[in-house]
């Protein structure tokens, strides 16, 4: 399945957190978009990894992304070497994205760094012809490097050189951030939960994500933005896509 843009993220609900809106905005306009989860979140406090599985399921389901696909490396202990890096270019050529959304390079959480490293090196290795993977039908498949990688946010601010307007969206973002039921907050009391309070879990939490979204979009002219990194320039045919705010 030849896929627009695959969104990359090394625990299930991090594409949801950081470029939701992004995705949701982009299969609206008729892009076909995937996601590939590199871990279960098997070591999360709250839930489970089945609990997990179900709750992405839900998530993308509400994104309507076409597919999603859990590599199953080991939560916290995976790493960014050629066992990993082959498992993820066979993924990549699998899929075939023309852009590829993942975790940022440097975050609070090790695996979020981690695995952004690991998608940026099998973004350049997956263009290699010397490198050899087969599919899951034990064909060998071509070569193929995305045209872009964008790293998307999460606890720590970077600051971004993209910004997405996702204000016609945002309200169905959180509704698939809320898929994750035994990870965030939902309106449930702390005597309604069973599971033992976390950082994400609260209502606090939440709100954050409303506010950087409210603060980036700010800096464009709207109500809420994503905001993404790239290393690699993007050129313009022209100027006339561009939207030039003068407030």
């Amino acid at each position: 399945m030849k896929l627009d843009i695959l969104a990359i993220g090394v625990h299930p609900d991090d594409v949801e957190l950081c470029c939701a809106g992004t995705l949701l905005k982009e299969i609206r306009s008729g892009k076909k978009a995937g996601i590939i989860d590199l871990t279960q979140g098997e070591l999360g406090t709250r839930g489970t990894s089945e609990t997990r599985h179900r709750e992405a399921a839900e998530a993308a389901r509400i994104m309507g992304v076409s597919v999603r696909e859990n590599l199953k490396m080991r939560d916290g202990f995976f790493r960014n070497d050629e066992e990993h890096q082959i498992r993820l270019i066979r993924a990549i050529r699998k899929y075939q994205p023309d852009i590829i959304l993942g975790n940022v390079l440097a975050d609070r959480h090790p695996d979020h760094g981690r695995a952004g490293q690991l998608i940026n090196d099998a973004c350049f290795l997956s263009g290699l012809s010397k490198i050899e993977t087969t599919g899951d039908d034990g064909i060998p498949q071509p070569k193929w490097r995305p045209s872009y990688f964008f790293q998307y946010m999460q606890d720590w601010y970077h600051e971004p050189n993209v910004l997405i307007d996702i204000t016609p969206v945002i309200d169905l973002k959180m509704k698939a951030i809320e898929a994750y039921a035994t990870q965030f907050y939902t309106g449930k009391t702390n005597t309604d939960d069973p599971e033992p309070q976390t950082y994400i879990s609260t209502p606090d939490f939440r709100e954050s994500i409303l506010a950087r979204s409210r603060m980036l979009g700010k800096r464009i002219g709207v109500k809420h933005a994503e905001g993404l990194l790239t290393t690699k320039l993007i050129g313009l045919e022209n100027l006339s896509p561009v939207i030039l705010n003068e407030t």
